[in-house]
This record gives structure tokens, sequence and C-alpha cells, in this order.
């Protein structure tokens, strides 16, 4: 189901850090994210909900492009 707040998540498992690209164009980068979490995500069925509950205010991130 597409998301009305996510349109893209990639993960780096190198560097453990997962893309996040919002519909708005905005993309942050969120560190040291366990690749299980990244999984979890891509198979939520609400990406937005998912993002809020276990991804934002648990890892660090990086505004990449506003």
């Amino acid at each position: 189901m597409p998301s009305s707040v996510v349109r893209h998540i990639s993960y780096d498992a190198a560097t453990a850090t997962l893309r996040v690209t919002y519909v708005s164009g905005m993309v942050y980068d969120y560190l040291e994210v366990p690749e299980h979490v990244y999984n979890e995500m891509k198979a939520a069925f609400s990406k937005g909900t998912y993002l809020n509950l276990h991804i934002k205010g648990n890892y660090r991130f990086i505004k990449v492009i506003s």
C-alpha cells in the first residue's frame, strides 16, 4: 500500500543507515538502525506509523535534503 508520508526507504547494512525519503521530498538518514528494524518497516502495513512508533525518537538522524 502506498504511504501518504514515506515515498521510499533504503538501507545500507555496512553503515546501519536507514534512509527515508518523504513524500514532501525531504530525505533523512537514521543512524545505527539494526537491519531487522529496516526489514520490519519494509514489511509494515503503514510505513508512516512504523516510522513514528519505532524510528523517530529512537535513533539519531541527519537531514540530507530539505
